[in-house]
C-alpha cells in the first residue's frame, strides 16, 4: 500500500520550510531511513529520511517550493502501485503537529506514516531516528522513559538511556561529540579563497534558499528600523593576557578559547546593565525580553551567513560561552544546526574582524534592537596618560533601532562593553 511523504514540523516554532533538493527521483528505489530530501528552514538545511522502503511513486512538490508542515510531498510504494488507486480511508493518516509534535534533531525526526514491523504499538509514536537507534543498539524501548508530549520517546531520551547503561562498562559515549574546530582568530590572516570557477562573468547566479532568505531579511530590516551606528574602540590588553594564561587550561577540556567568548561575556554584562537594549519594538510599546539570547553571526563560506543563538547566555561562565561558541560555529559550518538553534535571539554579535575588517555598520537582525560589530584586533600606537604606547586595539560598532534607543543610551551601553573588556580580571 502506498505511503505518504509528509512535510514534517522541524521545531516547535518552525511551521514551514522550503524544499531545497530531492535526493531521489520518481521511479528510484529507496530504503527506509535513507535520505530522501533536504528541507531548508531559516537557512538551516535538514536531511529528511524516507518513512518507508519502496519505489518513489510520485513527487508532488518541486524544489524551491515553500510549504507548511503536514503538506503531502510525495508517495512511496511497491512497483506497479499508484497513489490514484488508493481508496479514501484505506491508509492511516500522517502523524503531524496536531497529535505528536516532532522533536528537532540533527537527522530531522520525520513523521511515520505506517507503523514499521516490530515496533510496540503500546509505546505510541516512535520516530524513524529513535527506531533506528534502538535497533542498532539493541534497546528495548519499553524500558526507556519518554519525556516528549504524551510520554513520547525522543532521540534525546534514548541517547540518555544508552549513555546511562553503558557507564558501568565504560564503552565509547554515544552522545554527540562536542567539537572544537578552531575558529579563525581576528589576529590571523583569513583564508580569502573563493571558488572563482563557479562564477562566470555575464551569467546570472541562481538564488538558493539561503541567499534569498538573507536578502529578504536584510531589506525588511532596513525598511523596518531607523538604523543608527555608534563607534568606540577598546584596549584589549587585559583580554589578551587573560586568554594567553587560560587557553591551555581550556584546551584540556577540549575548548578553544576564542576572543568571541570574551565579547559575548562583555555583551551580557552590558545587556544586564541596560536591559532596554535587550528589547523588541511593538506597536503598543517596547517589549523588554526576559531572556538574554545572543545570536552569533557565522559565515558558511560562499553559501552565506547564519546566526545560531546561545540561549540564556547570562547563565553561562566564560568556559560555558566558549564551549557554546565552539559548538555552534562548528555545526554551522558543517550544516548540522537544528532549526530551533537559529531562533529566539534577543541581540546579535557579528565578528567581521575575522576577515580583516576594521569596523562596519551591520544591519539589525529583526526584531531585535541592536547588533554589535567587532572589528579586527590590531596592535596600534595609542596615547595612555600622555605616554605613547602600543596596545592591542579593536573597533566596536553598535547599530541600534532609533525608535527604541537614543544616542546617549546606545553610547552608555557600548561604553559598558568597552569597560568590561578593558577591566577584565
Amino acid at each position: 500500500m502506498p505511503i505518504q511523504v509528509i512535510m514534517p514540523q522541524l521545531g516547535e516554532s518552525v511551521v514551514e520550510g522550503t524544499i531545497s533538493k530531492w535526493l531521489k527521483s520518481k521511479g528510484d528505489y529507496i530504503k527506509e531511513f535513507d535520505p530522501l530530501l533536504e528541507i531548508n528552514t531559516d537557512k538551516v538545511d535538514s536531511e529528511i529520511p524516507s518513512p518507508a522502503s519502496g519505489i518513489i511513486l510520485d513527487i508532488l512538490v518541486a524544489e524551491g517550493a515553500t510549504v507548511t508542515a503536514g503538506t503531502l510531498l510525495g508517495w512511496i510504494g511497491e512497483s506497479g502501485e499508484s497513489p490514484a488507486s488508493i481508496e479514501p480511508g484505506s491508509f492511516e493518516p500522517a502523524v503531524t503537529e496536531d497529535n505528536y509534535p516532532l522533536a528537532v534533531n540533527q537527522l530531522s525526526e520525520t513523521v511515520l506514516l505506517n507503523p514499521v514491523s516490530g515496533r510496540d504499538q503500546s509505546l505510541g509514536f516512535i520516530s524513524p531516528v529513535v527506531a533506528k537507534i534502538a535497533a542498532e543498539q539493541g534497546v528495548n524501548l519499553s524500558q526507556v522513559k519518554g519525556t516528549g508530549q504524551a510520554g513520547r520517546i525522543t532521540k534525546k531520551d534514548i541517547l540518555a538511556f544508552i549513555e546511562k547503561h553503558q557507564e558501568a562498562s565504560a564503552p565509547p559515549e554515544l552522545t554527540p561529540q562536542q567539537g572544537s574546530m578552531p575558529r579563525i582568530e581576528p589576529t590571523q590572516s583569513p583564508d580569502r579563497t573563493i571558488e572563482a570557477e563557479a562564477i562566470i562573468p555575464g551569467e546570472i547566479l541562481p538564488l538558493n534558499a539561503v541567499r534569498r532568505a538573507i536578502a529578504d531579511h536584510m531589506v525588511m530590516s532596513k525598511r523596518t528600523s531607523p538604523h543608527v551606528t555608534t563607534v568606540m574602540e577598546a584596549n584589549l590588553t587585559q583580554i589578551v593576557a587573560h586568554r594567553l594564561s587560560n587557553k591551555d587550561t581550556f584546551a584540556r577540556d577540549g575548548i578553544n578559547l576564542t576572543f568571541t567568548a570574551y565579547f559575548m561575556a562583555a555583551t551580557v554584562i552590558a545587556l544586564k546593565t541596560f536591559p532596554i537594549v535587550n528589547s523588541t519594538w511593538k506597536e503598543d510599546g517596547i517589549l523588554i525580553q526576559r531572556e538574554i539570547n545572543i545570536g552569533m553571526a557565522t559565515s558558511m563560506g560562499e553559501s552565506g551567513l547564519i546566526v545560531p543563538v546561545i540561549k540564556n547566555a547570562d547563565s553561562l561562565s566564560l568556559l560555558g560561552l566558549a564551549r557554546a561558541v565552539n559548538d555552534l560555529a562548528q555545526r554551522a559550518r558543517t550544516r548540522q544546526l537544528k532549526p530551533d538553534e537559529v531562533k529566539g535571539g534577543t541581540f546579535t554579535i557579528t565578528n567581521h574582524g575575522t576577515t580583516g575588517s576594521l569596523f562596519a555598520t551591520p544591519i539589525i537582525n529583526q526584531p531585535q534592537c541592536g547588533i554589535l560589530g567587532v572589528g579586527a584586533i590590531q596592535k596600534r600606537v595609542v596615547v595612555i596618560e600622555d605616554t605613547i604606547a602600543i596596545r592591542p586595539m579593536v573597533y566596536l560598532t553598535l547599530t541600534f533601532d532609533h525608535r527604541i534607543l537614543d544616542g546617549a543610551i546606545a553610547d552608555y551601553f557600548l561604553a559598558k562593553v568597552v569597560e568590561s573588556l578593558e577591566n577584565w580580571n
